[in-house]
């Protein structure tokens, strides 16, 4: 029987993969804020890969700063605040805005919850690249919910322009990676066995 939990895994990619979703995005803002330069909400942008992938970065002069106490988060990269997409990966539901931002977040608490629940089970835990899956998922899902949270939308900065793809950001990344890692899980690894009780040795009576 195999005692070996891998709960380790979940919790660091989790921490791993928020820490690189916050860091990149605040980083990529600040460094792409040119002030008093913001033309129709873009500030600057940067060609990693000409003609094909750039970070871009957004701001939304006219969006006031909360009055809830995020107002230091708020700024933190730029005195503006940015342009967030107030909807799901790809802009799904966008266009609603605070409704759907609220929802989302809804959704994500609960999503990271049961993360939590499922991953921290005994049967769960032994199997390492469930654990590896879980962990970006939860990491992807915490990053965006940070900034629904303080946002009331989520930050975005990875542009692959020549195709048009909607712009995504790091939390995105570990979202699909995770999301692509659990089903092929499901559908090519087979679930480990049931743990089984050691059998209880009986002693004969003594004649």
């Amino acid at each position: 029987m195999n005692d070996r939990t891998y709960r380790w895994i979940l919790i660091s990619l989790a921490v791993v993969g928020l820490t690189a979703d916050l860091v990149t995005k605040y980083r990529v803002f600040r460094w792409l804020y040119n002030e008093g330069q913001v033309v129709e909400g873009h500030s600057g942008s940067y060609d990693v890969v000409p003609k094909w992938f750039m970070f871009t970065a957004q701001f939304d002069p006219t969006a006031p700063l909360c009055d809830c106490g995020f107002d230091g988060l708020q700024t933190w990269s730029a005195p503006v605040m940015p342009r967030v997409n107030h909807g799901a990966l790809f802009g799904l539901g966008g266009e609603h805005k605070g409704l759907a931002n609220n929802v989302f977040a809804l959704v994500s608490v609960g999503a990271a919850i049961a993360i939590l629940v499922w991953g921290l089970q005994r049967k769960t835990a032994r199997e390492k690249w469930l654990m590896v899956a879980l962990g970006l998922i939860l990491g992807g899902t915490l990053g965006n919910l940070y900034d629904r949270l303080v946002f009331n939308g989520v930050r975005d900065f990875l542009f692959f322009y020549r195709i048009d793809w909607p712009v995504f950001n790091v939390a995105d990344c570990c979202l699909v990676v995770g999301a692509g890692l659990l089903l092929i899980q499901a559908i090519f690894v087979p679930p480990l066995p049931d743990e089984k009780p050691a059998p209880v040795a009986v002693e004969a009576p003594k004649v």
